[in-house]
């Protein structure tokens, strides 16, 4: 038995994990990387194994970087079963169907950009990393599984899906392997989401494993406080919005980070932090049918996500007024109100989107507010804002950046370096390998340093395409 890391080593994004016995070989999630040109390179490159050995997937949740290459796996030949959570399959019907839309798109503009230059032009056409029909024929092979069941997928392969706490339906998976008369369980933590946020309930603790796979996106840091992030928040809410008579931009990630966002605002609302009537505009064509499965799935919500529905539902005129953007013509008509608009637009990263429209007409203006709320990779137009640009590039303009830029960490679905290791503390003993996934190099060497300090574990940080033995 061997495990093969394709993805997330020594990075955040890409997570792709190939486990191998000597009668099935499969994939733990198929992401795609994210966050520039060599994350662009990489998605080109794929894949690094043989597909026709592949005879199933296993996906841990719908974010794009976990599920993004699925569709592009099952244009190149694999027609096995993928199995996910049933609030996972909804949400990935969604959210691959706008990276085909949004290739598709970033394409044809390639393309029209390539005839006008006639150097580029004698290079290939641009093309897609897959397509609308490669999308609808991978959403014909998934497979639900619910929380707390096992499923074998094959006669030595059975799993078990336990809550992550990460987005809806997001899981880690408890597997155990039979190979040549020998056991092994192998972990794999997906990722973990924050204790005691908004919404989704804590990660499920899970109690051994002989390896485990941990990720680290926040591994080196600790979150602000819930309530000092509200603090925070509200502060900048405002400020912007009553003094300095701006407009709020928010970056969001359609699924999860928009439903949360919508949720912290309905709910301050209710506290009298905010005032009611709020105008928010959810520009991203996908965060509607996103929203509405996840009150589809409100029986996954913590006691107080669904204490506070019911208000909602009670209280309708104290709501905040939010309106979903669908059609593209009103889109462009959020970039004509030059104040008290509340702007929640995907993608969450800045790189691709509605979000970038908002930003050229509302970065250049010191009254506005930018708000990142979310983990922001390196090479992404979100991580220059964070890291202090002056001057950015949209739609080949330069840009200056003259609005407020807040980053608002106590909102990150991810766990930070204190929920991690009270996670791995539930462990009954120390597995015989931890391996340290989904966190930037530095990142993850500093959280594998701390578990083996503080637990004494045997750990380390796997490198891209590395092998090792179960």
């Amino acid at each position: 038995m061997d495990l093969s890391f394709y993805g997330a080593a020594g990075e955040v994004t890409g997570s792709c994990f190939l486990v191998r016995t000597e009668k099935t070989q499969f994939l733990v999630d198929c992401g795609m990387f994210q966050g520039g040109h060599e994350a662009d390179l990489k998605n080109r490159q794929f894949p690094a194994f043989d597909i026709t050995a592949i005879d199933f997937v296993i996906l841990t949740h719908a974010h794009i970087d976990h599920s993004g290459m699925l569709p592009q796996l099952v244009s190149l030949g694999f027609n096995g079963p993928i199995y996910c959570t049933p609030a996972t399959a909804d949400l990935i019907a969604v959210m691959l169907r706008d990276s085909a839309h949004i290739q598709e798109k970033e394409a044809e503009w390639e393309e029209i950009r390539r005839q006008e230059n006639h150097r580029a032009s004698r290079m290939p056409p641009a093309e897609p990393l897959y397509t609308l029909q490669d999308v609808e024929d991978c959403l014909k092979l998934v497979t639900r599984q619910d929380y707390d069941t096992e499923a074998s997928p094959h006669a030595d392969v059975t799993f078990t899906f336990r809550d992550a706490g990460h987005i809806l339906g997001s899981a880690i998976v408890e597997l155990w392997l039979d190979d040549l008369g020998e056991r092994k369980k192998i972990v794999f933590s997906g990722d973990l989401g924050q204790p005691d946020r908004p919404i989704l309930r804590n990660p499920t603790p899970i109690a051994n494993a002989d390896i485990l796979l941990i990720e680290s996106t926040y591994g080196n840091r600790l979150h602000k406080q819930l309530d000092q992030t509200m603090d925070e928040f509200v502060h900048v809410l405002n400020d912007t919005l009553h003094h300095k008579h701006g407009n709020v931009v928010i970056p969001a990630f359609t699924v999860g980070r928009t439903q949360e966002i919508i949720y912290l605002l309905v709910d301050l609302t209710r506290q009298g932090r905010l005032p009611p009537g709020l105008n928010v505009y959810v520009d991203s064509p996908l965060a509607l049918s996103a929203t509405e499965i996840t009150m589809r799935h409100a029986n996954l919500f913590n006691e107080e996500a669904q204490k506070l529905v019911a208000w909602g539902e009670e209280h309708p005129n104290s709501m905040p007024n939010i309106r979903f953007v669908q059609d593209v013509t009103e889109s462009m008509a959020i970039n004509e109100i030059t104040s008290g608009a509340i702007i929640i637009s995907a993608s969450g990263m800045c790189d691709a989107g509605r979000i970038k429209h908002h930003l050229r007409w509302n970065l250049s203006r010191p009254e506005c507010s930018i708000v990142i709320t979310g983990f922001q990779a390196q090479g992404t137009l979100g991580r220059r804002l964070v890291d202090g640009a002056r001057l950015v590039k949209l739609f080949g303009r330069e840009t200056p950046v003259r609005a407020g830029i807040y980053t608002i960490g106590g909102l990150s679905a991810h766990a930070d370096q204190a929920a991690l290791l009270a996670w791995l503390k539930h462990f009954k003993k120390a597995p015989q390998q931890t391996l340290v996934v989904h966190g930037e190099s530095a990142t993850a060497e500093i959280f594998a340093n701390r578990v083996q300090d503080e637990l004494g574990w045997n750990v380390r940080v796997p490198e891209l395409h590395e092998r090792i033995e179960i």
